[in-house]
């Protein structure tokens, strides 16, 4: 018997300019039986800009796990139902998990319907490196839990982005400031695809002067893009003269002794001059 269901589908919308809208989620929003909006009267004046007159609902973080249920029982029922955020892609720090899980574990098709996303936008502009970063959404409200999250960031060697309120951006900036150096790198990307657009890169100092020089810069939605750790990797063979160091303690000392003493003299990796040693000692022999 062929499957009856309905489907549910995940719908980008733009996330400033209407423009920034494909035809595909277009079409489906104009064929579903109902959309589930994060605000109803902010859908309005998307589906209205484009002619989709389809019956809308609110789903939002407060009701979504109450509704839910009701909604995969729909779909089950043969009702095809799209969700769409105020802006972006749904789920990415937008509501609408509760439904795609349950969707996924009742067996129905989940088919997204790809378009903007707030933090694929401003990385692709930043200038920073892309190849891997870490999303931490929105950050904690408090300044000691976002000083505690970036401790923890801190030595992350990806890119690492979140999201933060205009109403407390110098305070995140600040936290941050007193976690990473003067001179580390960060982008900030704020009203993206707006009249107003702006996407800077500079370092976490500067960036600290530009926003206390304008009070513009304290305003829209902003993305916060931090570079990732430069740390050193260590060698993986030893210096000429961390060699020496050691073959000179191997003549006078067990192996044991003489590890110990060349990390202290040389720095060189504990690991990496017992390594060594044994290789000393077998040519030895």
């Amino acid at each position: 018997m062929p499957n009856q269901h309905g489907k549910l589908y995940v719908v980008a919308t733009p996330i400033g300019n209407l423009a920034d809208f494909s035809i595909r989620a277009i079409e489906i929003l104009q064929q579903v039986d109902l959309i589930c909006a994060e605000d109803t009267r902010h859908a309005r004046t998307l589906l209205q800009h484009h002619g989709i007159t389809t019956h809308c609902i609110a789903l939002h973080q407060h009701n979504e796990q109450q509704k839910a249920e009701s909604l995969i029982q729909q779909i089950l029922q043969g009702t095809s139902i799209a969700i769409i955020s105020d802006a972006g892609t749904p789920l990415i720090s937008d509501p609408g998990m509760p439904v795609v899980a349950l969707a996924q574990t009742a067996g129905i098709q989940v088919s997204p319907i790809p378009g903007a996303c707030a933090l694929i936008a401003a990385l692709s502009a930043s200038g920073l490196a892309v190849t891997q970063f870490s999303f931490l959404g929105f950050l904690p409200r408090t300044s000691s839990a976002r000083i505690s999250l970036f401790e923890e960031q801190k030595n992350n060697t990806a890119t690492w982005v979140f999201y933060e309120s205009c109403h407390r951006i110098d305070a995140c900036l600040k936290d941050l400031a007193s976690v990473l150096p003067a001179d580390h790198d960060i982008a900030i990307a704020r009203e993206i695809t707006k009249l107003h657009e702006t996407i800077i890169k500079t370092s976490i100092q500067e960036m600290l002067k530009l926003f206390a020089q304008d009070s513009n810069m304290q305003r829209g939605e902003l993305v916060i893009m931090v570079s990732g750790s430069k740390i050193e990797k260590k060698p993986d063979s030893l210096s000429d003269q961390q060699l020496k160091t050691l073959q000179v303690l191997l003549t006078e000392c067990s192996i044991k002794t003489a590890v110990r003493l060349a990390v202290e003299i040389t720095g060189a990796r504990k690991k990496l001059l017992y390594q060594t040693a044994l290789e000393l000692a077998e040519i030895q022999e």
